[in-house]
């Protein structure tokens, strides 16, 4: 498989190739992003913006461990503009952008660890 969204190349420096503490690192993004999505629908939704643009900044955080620099740069943008309540219009775009690849980069991350698992 070919990854996409994943850069495994910086997953293998961050974890310096261990298979246990890359399972770690998955399981963990696998949890925030799923939270991050959830609570970002949530803050939306209530226009609390502020709070969305902080959430924006930790979920970059998680996103660039995982080598995903174009996601994390549209949450960069998304950080500063939820912080001001600027470009309101964007906002539902970059969280459907942030759960469609934070999805297709957990299943690359599946794929990855079956792999290492398999011995492929």
């Amino acid at each position: 498989m070919e990854y996409k969204y994943i850069n495994t190349d910086y997953l293998d420096s961050v974890s310096g190739g261990d298979p246990d503490i890359i399972c770690e690192i998955v399981g963990l993004f696998r949890e925030q992003a799923v939270e991050i999505t959830a609570e970002m629908k949530l803050l939306f939704g209530s226009g609390n913006y502020k709070s969305l643009g902080l959430l924006a900044h930790k979920a970059k955080s998680s996103v660039s461990i995982m080598g995903m620099n174009d996601l994390a740069a549209m949450l960069k943008t998304f950080e500063l503009q939820a912080r001001d309540g600027k470009e309101l219009h964007l906002y539902e775009s970059y969280i459907a952008r942030f759960e469609k690849d934070t999805l297709a980069a957990i299943e690359e991350l599946d794929d990855l660890l079956s792999r290492q698992v398999n011995g492929n």
